[in-house]
């Protein structure tokens, strides 16, 4: 198979990925942070490394960095953990999302809304300005977070997040941004763009295994628990241990899926985030000037936005299902359906099933490009 769908998850690793999840099982079988024998303490310095790496990528202290499993358990983390003490004592809470959430946004959003929480869907338009507009006019008294993509995992759309998050600190609401698509493609910093909590996978453009996720925050706003147990700290008390990073890591941390992920960093620093950022967008390029003047092919993309290497695309009397099985017959690996992100279809006009998205990595080739372009001309010729 070639592989085009590293918007879920990236593949193939870099060799050094890889070298380092078999080095990690032999090397920290310890579990770091919980005894003081030398196994245990090297698994802790090599989970803190990592810490660090993280940290200076995107622009937090290392005790700033929390460890988790997926960027829907950082988003989960984060939005309930911002609004608890808040409902818990009856007091308003009102977030803005975007138009373009994934699921792992709308539903923990929407599953507050049974405890009194209460939440606005920003349009995200063509224009920049009109974007930021449309979040600033539903600010209310009571509204104490944004919560939005910073890039849309369907279209690949990018949001205008810094003038967003700029907004925000003006206004002393605290933005959530979900790095899903964006981190480790394009280059974020929290103080930089204004963004005081970012959530993000292990797994994709970080380069890391599955079941790895972060959450980095700039400590403004206090994120409450929603997890308690065995943190390697405080272990007398019978509250949850109080300061990060120990406070939101209960239970033992994926030892060998970190040290992939600051493999997955160290790798893009040696290659270079501008690079690799500019190789996946012209193998979208490539593909978008040679399926476009195909009448059965619609591109959802709009002008004056700009784009994550991302692509999104139907082929007229095809479902998106039965294109992406056609493209899986023909040795292509595409996804197709609703991507787990209703709202951003219902933005695009795909309802209700969906379209197909293509998503290459810096290891994909111009050739594997155009053998795919003309498997899609291929199925629309056929019908």
């Amino acid at each position: 198979m070639i592989y085009f769908d590293n918007a879920a998850t990236t593949y193939p690793k870099p060799e050094s990925v890889r070298r380092a999840a078999a080095e990690a099982i032999v090397r920290y079988g310890g579990n770091p942070g919980r005894s003081g024998h030398k196994m245990s303490m090297d698994a802790a310095q090599a989970v803190y490394s990592v810490r660090e790496k993280a940290g200076e990528m995107f622009g937090a202290p290392p005790e700033n960095v929390i460890f988790t499993a997926n960027c829907t358990e950082s988003l989960n983390m984060a939005i309930k953990g911002l609004a608890e003490r808040d409902l818990r004592e009856g007091r308003p809470f009102h977030v803005i999302i975007s138009s373009l959430e994934h699921n792992s946004v709308f539903r923990p959003v929407h599953e507050l809304t049974k405890r009194g929480l209460t939440y606005s869907i920003a349009e995200a338009a063509a224009d920049d300005s009109v974007t930021v507009h449309n979040f600033e006019s539903l600010v209310t008294p009571a509204t104490k977070a944004v919560i939005c993509t910073l890039g849309s995992n369907v279209t690949g759309q990018l949001l205008p997040y810094e003038r967003i998050g700029a907004m925000c600190r003006r206004k002393h609401i605290c933005f959530v941004g979900d790095g899903a698509q964006v981190c480790g493609v394009i280059p974020v910093d929290i103080k930089r763009d204004n963004i005081n909590i970012l959530c993000m996978p292990g797994h994709k453009g970080l380069y890391g295994i599955t079941g790895t996720g972060l959450l980095i925050t700039d400590g403004k706003y206090p994120i409450y628990h929603i997890l308690e147990g065995g943190t390697g700290s405080t272990s007398l008390e019978a509250e949850q241990t109080p300061f990060l990073p120990e406070g939101l890591e209960s239970g033992t941390v994926n030892t060998v899926g970190i040290v992939t992920v600051g493999a997955g960093i160290d790798f893009i620093k040696r290659v270079g985030a501008e690079r690799i950022h500019s190789r996946e967008t012209e193998l979208c390029s490539r593909f978008i000037g040679a399926i476009e003047n195909e009448s059965r092919v619609r591109i959802y993309r709009r002008e004056r936005c700009s784009y994550l290497p991302i692509v999104l695309f139907n082929v007229e009397g095809s479902s998106p299902e039965e294109t992406a099985a056609f493209l899986s017959d023909s040795g292509f690996a595409l996804r197709g359906g609703l991507h787990c992100s209703g709202l951003a279809h219902r933005s695009a006009g795909t309802l209700p099933e969906g379209g197909v998205r293509f998503s290459p990595s810096v290891f994909n080739t111009a050739a594997q490009t155009d053998m795919l372009a003309d498997a899609v001309k291929k199925l629309a010729h056929s019908l």
